[in-house]
């Protein structure tokens, strides 16, 4: 039942996952299907230290800038898009498994659309295969995803000996260079939803931006109508609503009369938008707080940036955050790839995977974004002000896997070791220390660890297995291993990938033990099933995280995405059983 409960609530998704844990623990503890004295032990998880010193160290590696610095003279000299891909994608792939995936598509996304506007290509055909291959990177090692942590801890609790560092290696990296090389002309799969002819100024063409400027009295726009106003944006702005008479909200005709102190609501280019705005004669909403913020900071910049998944902005809205008084900032437009927008900016919830374009002084945008949660689509003002820190953190992340590689410290020690030394060395402030760690996903680890563990012992898990079992026992070994792989990849866009390892990971086992068969090679088959979500943008963070900037609608993920699914299925069901024999 509270198995029932948790995968209802997971995809509905009205409730946030970590919420959801913690309901699930609590309902748990009263239930009495976990014990009080065991209700917290998941946050003494091993689990839970690593993962949050591999954000600390991944956060540490994309401020210092070492992979830019190392990127841009390659890709500078590369003229054909297939290698383009084929190096940016790699490097994803490398750099992620050895960092949390969200943080290497994080330094990659700016790289990868500026080459893209540099060649007159369009960033849809590089940000998929980017965010496709930071989640194969991921399956390469231990430390690479959540999903394979989370399956060390399961065969813990089974044959009592974790995973280690690189038992992921003889199935992950096969498997993620197959991948590489079928993304590196997969991406002609692609919709070319953008004009490779964008200029340079246009380079984040957000034509579904929403923005909202005031009539003044005075204005050209007074008295004439909504199609004469849009005439003077030149086809690049479009008046989608007119809010008048204390707050009413009228979709407008062409004919309609504009009056003073009416309030627009515009889907525009930003660059298109500043011109329209001189034209017309209007004034962007909050202007007087604008001077304020002008007088006080100095020269003002702009900003584009995703929200992230653990962004603080997610599920508020611009009038509930006070971001001018709190931060310094103000929300010029909010884009959402193609959906249409109908509230009014002050008023719109912010979603992970929105696009954003923030007002703020230069020199603060990139703590800013940091303190926010966001991740920067453009490098304009990010590094004004700040002075890069010393490229110690990939020194430092190099001798930790070293010092595991050799068995001098267990896992979870020697990273927890490698984020203290970036705090002392001050490589990252403390409080972006702090910002690094995603707290969402360490509440959910917590709360559902006891809670699977206390599955397994009252026979749920078993239950399950006993289910399976019955569907798998006249297939073959191959067979079965590639139902379970199978299984997990299905079942993970409707839960977080996480939980799906909590849920399928000891079912997994138990099928594997009915079947009198090893439970590793099963074990790994989950580990890769949750970790390879490419058919939807919902069942990891960075396929969300591409979905504005790459202008993606939800059906254009199975289009490179399926392909991808059958080759990690059958080629990822014969390395497991090849390295992991089922007896």
């Amino acid at each position: 039942m509270l198995v029932a409960a948790m995968l209802g609530l997971f995809a509905w998704g009205r409730i946030r996952y970590d919420l959801v844990a913690a309901l699930l623990l609590s309902a748990a503890v009263l239930l009495g299907v976990v014990p009080a004295d065991k209700a917290f032990l998941g946050f003494a998880n091993p689990v839970i230290i690593i993962i949050a010193a591999v954000l600390v160290l991944g956060r540490a590696i994309a401020v210092s800038g070492v992979v830019e610095a190392m990127m841009r003279p390659v890709l500078s000299r590369l003229r054909w898009v297939s290698v383009q891909i084929g190096l940016l994608t790699g490097c994803v792939t490398l750099l992620s498994a050895f960092m949390k995936n969200v943080g290497t598509l994080g330094i990659f996304m700016p790289i990868a659309i500026q080459t893209a506007e540099r060649n007159k290509r369009s960033p849809s055909e590089y940000l998929m295969p980017l965010s496709f291959g930071s989640l194969m990177g991921g399956t390469i090692t231990l430390v690479g995803t959540s999903p394979n942590l989370l399956i060390s801890t399961v065969r813990e609790e089974i044959l009592g000996r974790p995973f280690q560092l690189f038992d992921f290696v003889p199935v992950g990296l096969p498997l993620s260079i197959v991948a590489l090389g079928f993304l590196s002309i997969g991406w002609k799969l692609l919709p070319n939803r953008r004009n490779p002819e964008t200029s340079p100024e246009k380079r984040f063409q957000i034509e579904h931006y929403l923005t909202e400027a005031v009539i003044p009295e005075g204005s050209a726009a007074v008295n004439e109508t909504v199609s004469q106003v849009e005439a003077l944006g030149d086809g690049d702005v479009s008046i989608v609503a007119i809010v008048r008479e204390g707050g009413r909200r009228y979709r407008p005709r062409a004919h309609w009369t504009l009056f003073a102190s009416d309030v627009l609501v515009l889907r525009a280019d930003p660059v298109a938008l500043e011109g329209f705005i001189e034209r017309a004669g209007l004034q962007l909403q909050d202007k007087e707080k604008v001077g304020e913020l002008e007088s006080s900071e100095g020269l003002l910049g702009t900003a584009e940036a995703v929200v992230g998944a653990d962004s603080m902005l997610v599920g508020r809205t611009p009038a509930q955050l006070d971001l001018r008084n709190r931060f310094d900032v103000q929300v010029l437009a909010i884009g959402r790839g193609g959906t249409e927008i109908t509230t009014r900016l002050s008023q719109t919830f912010f979603r992970v995977g929105d696009v954003i374009l923030l007002q703020g002084p230069q020199g603060a945008f990139l703590e800013l974004l940091t303190r926010l949660g966001c991740l920067p689509l453009a490098e304009r003002n990010l590094a004004i002000g700040r002075r890069r820190p010393k490229p110690f953190a990939l020194p430092i992340l190099l001798v930790a896997m070293g010092l595991v590689a050799f068995h001098i410290l267990p896992v979870a020690t020697a990273f927890f070791v490698a984020a203290v030394l970036i705090a002392v060395l001050r490589l990252l402030p403390a409080r972006e220390i702090y910002a690094a760690i995603d707290w969402q996903v360490i509440i959910m680890l917590g709360c559902l660890l006891p809670v699977g563990e206390a599955l397994k012992d009252t026979g749920a898990t078993a239950l399950i297995g006993n289910i399976l079992t019955v569907a798998t026992e006249h297939v073959s070994p191959t067979t079965a291993i590639a139902l379970i792989l199978t299984a997990s990849m299905l079942v993970t866009p409707f839960l977080h990938h996480a939980a799906a390892v909590l849920v399928m990971g000891p079912v997994a086992a138990s099928v594997a033990q009915n079947l009198g068969y090893a439970p590793d090679p099963f074990l790994m088959a989950v580990a890769l099933g949750a970790s390879c979500d490419f058919l939807t943008p919902i069942g990891h963070q960075n396929n969300l995280l591409i979905m504005g900037p790459g202008g993606y609608r939800f059906g254009d993920y199975w289009r490179l995405g399926l392909p991808l699914s059958v080759l990690v299925v059958y080629l990822g069901t014969r390395l497991i059983e090849f390295y992991w024999p089922v007896h």
